[in-house]
């Protein structure tokens, strides 16, 4: 591991997935964001860890995390963190959840990590130099046939107020792949996606943090993200459609059919 910075990323995102894997089974202080958005005192805690760790090691850097306010500096660098992405399957004892930490540099993100506690697997990478899981260096799917694809994705939290809730998009997409699971963690299913487990995701209303670093493993895993729509994507984009290359254009027509048709 040639890099501080990958290092760190590593190092802290273990920490705090240590932090929850040990509150997992205890008793929860849920508090509501919204009416279905909800964060535990674990969120808190592994946030605080993150943020200490990261103002110890780099007093100067910039963060941006789910929890808090930004905190800017005019640094070069940002921390982009979602400190436990999963909060409801967490809550409810459902052990599907990750830290996600990133690393960006002028707003390009350059080191990540998404580490699931559960199974204790780190998924990390660096611009240039790949991405691993556990020290093996992963790749997407090969898998070029939409009906033998296997997809993930999630619903938004407005999902009740909103008809901008994805359903359309399931529905079309479960109807012309082999299955679409949906678990509950953003980063978690890119990291899979990284990995040749899943071999493409969309989703809906996403935040930076929800995204850095699972963006980052699946280009270095020599996959694809885009927005929706086919367009760049950033780190502001608030639609996600990643996947392994070789459907990544099937997705976009089934997406682009499925708006067309209302």
């Amino acid at each position: 591991m040639s890099s501080p910075y990958l290092e760190s990323v590593i190092d802290i995102a273990r920490k705090a997935g240590q932090l929850l894997r040990e509150k997992f089974d205890q008793p929860h202080d849920i508090e509501y964001k919204g009416r279905i958005n909800l964060v535990t005192e674990a969120d808190h805690a592994s946030e605080a860890l993150i943020m200490a760790e990261i103002q110890s090691r780099y007093p100067h850097h910039d963060i941006l995390t789910e929890e808090s306010a930004a905190i800017t500096r005019g640094s070069d660098f940002c921390w982009v963190i979602d400190p436990l992405d999963g909060t409801t399957n967490y809550a409810h004892g459902y052990p599907v959840f990750c830290v996600s930490v990133a690393l960006a540099k002028k707003g390009e993100v350059c080191f990540g990590a998404v580490y699931n506690p559960m199974l204790d697997e780190m998924f990390y990478g660096e611009r240039g130099n790949g991405a691993f899981l556990n020290g093996k260096q992963i790749h997407v799917s090969a898998t070029a046939d939409m009906l033998k694809s296997l997809l993930a994705t999630g619903f938004p939290y407005d999902i009740r107020d909103s008809r901008e809730n994805n359903m359309n998009y399931f529905y079309a997409m479960a109807t012309e792949v082999q299955a679409v699971r949906r678990a509950g963690a953003a980063a978690l299913d890119m990291a899979y996606v990284a990995a040749g487990r899943f071999d493409g995701f969309w989703e809906l209303k996403l935040m930076p943090w929800d995204t850095a670093a699972a963006w980052l493993l699946i280009e270095e895993a020599e996959g694809v993200v885009t927005d929706l729509y086919g367009k760049p994507f950033h780190l502001q984009s608030p639609h996600a459609l990643a996947s392994n290359g070789h459907i990544h254009e099937g997705m976009i027509n089934i997406l682009s059919q499925a708006r067309a048709a209302g």
